[in-house]
C-alpha cells in the first residue's frame, strides 16, 4: 500500500481479560527434547486489558494496560495515541 506523503500509519488492537499469574515456582526444563514443566498451582492477580498502537514505518510500539474494557479506557488510549504521534509540522521538517 502506498499512503500519502507525512502520514503516520498505524495498527491499533487490544486484548482484553489477560490473566496474571504467578506461579510458585519458575520453569523447569525436563532435558533435550522437552518442553520446560510447569507447576499446577498458581496465585491469580486478577485481569487486565492491553491496548496496543504499532507505528508500521518505525516498528514501534505504544501500549498501556487497564483495569477495564470500556470505550472510555479506549477514547484514553487513543489521546494517548494522538499524543505521542508526531504532528504534520513537525513530520515536514
Amino acid at each position: 500500500m502506498e499512503p500519502p506523503a507525512h502520514t503516520v500509519v498505524l495498527s491499533i488492537d487490544e486484548k482484553s481479560q489477560i490473566q496474571a499469574l504467578e506461579r510458585t515456582r519458575p520453569n523447569r526444563p525436563l532435558g533435550p527434547g522437552h518442553s520446560a514443566a510447569q507447576t499446577h498451582d498458581y496465585t491469580r492477580h486478577g485481569t487486565t486489558t492491553l491496548f496496543a498502537a504499532l507505528t508500521v514505518l518505525e516498528g514501534t510500539v505504544l501500549g498501556r494496560c487497564m483495569q477495564r474494557h470500556r470505550h472510555g479506557e479506549f477514547i484514553r488510549f487513543l489521546n494517548a495515541v494522538e499524543a505521542a504521534v508526531p504532528t504534520l509540522s513537525n513530520l515536514e521538517d
